[in-house]
C-alpha cells in the first residue's frame, strides 16, 4: 500500500470514529422510512435519558424539515394502548408509566427503594420553598413558627428537589432555596406555573 493510499485509510478509519458526520436527513430512504427512522431515533434518545429532553436536543436527531412536535405526536398516538406514555414535563419530554399502574408498581417490593418518600415536615417545607421560592431559613422560620433543621434541607438537597438561589437581602445575605426540575419532573409540572392555587384549585 502506498503512503497516500495508508493516508487514506486512516482517514477513513478516523471519519467512522465519534467524528463522522451524522446523517440527520436520511435523504436516502423513502419518506415513510424515514420518518420512522426519526421517530425511532427520539424514543431511543428518550428511553436512554432519565431525565426530561428538550426540544432543541431532540431536534439534533432528525432533519431539519422534521416536526419534532409532530413525531412525538405519532409516538403518543401508537403508545396508546401501552402501559406507559410519552410526556411533557419540566419543558422537555419523558417516558412515565401511566397512572392506573401505579398499584402495580407499588406491588413490586423490589422496586421500593427506588421511589422518593416524604415525611410530613419534608413535604411541607418543599411546599414552601415552592410556592414562596426563592427563600432563606428565616422566610421558612416565619412559616413554621420555628427552624427548619439544616439536615432537613440537606435531605431535599440530596434528592436533587432543592438547589441554592440567589442570596437574601438580609443582614449577612443568607443563601436562599428553590426548587429544581427534577421537583417539577417528580410532581409532574410542566412549570412552576402549573402548581395548585393555595386553595387548591389550578
Amino acid at each position: 500500500m502506498t503512503v497516500a493510499a495508508k493516508g487514506k485509510a486512516a482517514k477513513g478509519q478516523e471519519g467512522s470514529g465519534r467524528d463522522s458526520v451524522f446523517d440527520r436527513e436520511l435523504e436516502d430512504l423513502p419518506q415513510d422510512l424515514r420518518w420512522r427512522e426519526w421517530m425511532g431515533r427520539i424514543e431511543a434518545l428518550l428511553f436512554a435519558s432519565v431525565t426530561p429532553v428538550g426540544r432543541d436536543d431532540l431536534a439534533r436527531v432528525v432533519g431539519q424539515g422534521a416536526s419534532v412536535e409532530m413525531l412525538i405526536d405519532d409516538i403518543q398516538a401508537e403508545l396508546a394502548a401501552r402501559p406507559y406514555e410519552l410526556a411533557e414535563v419540566a419543558g422537555g419530554w419523558m417516558f412515565r408509566t401511566k397512572t392506573q399502574f401505579a398499584d402495580a408498581i407499588r406491588a413490586a417490593a423490589d422496586l421500593g427503594d427506588q421511589t422518593l418518600a416524604f415525611t410530613e415536615m419534608e413535604m411541607g417545607v418543599l411546599c414552601a420553598i415552592a410556592y414562596h421560592q426563592p427563600i432563606d431559613r428565616a422566610g421558612l422560620r416565619d412559616i413554621f413558627g420555628k427552624d427548619v433543621s439544616r439536615d432537613l434541607l440537606t435531605r431535599l438537597r440530596f434528592k436533587d428537589l432543592i438547589a441554592s438561589g440567589p442570596r437574601a437581602p438580609r443582614p449577612g445575605a443568607p443563601h436562599t432555596f428553590v426548587t429544581t426540575a427534577t421537583f417539577l419532573t417528580t410532581f409532574d409540572l410542566q412549570s412552576l406555573r402549573d402548581l395548585p392555587d393555595m386553595d387548591g384549585h389550578r
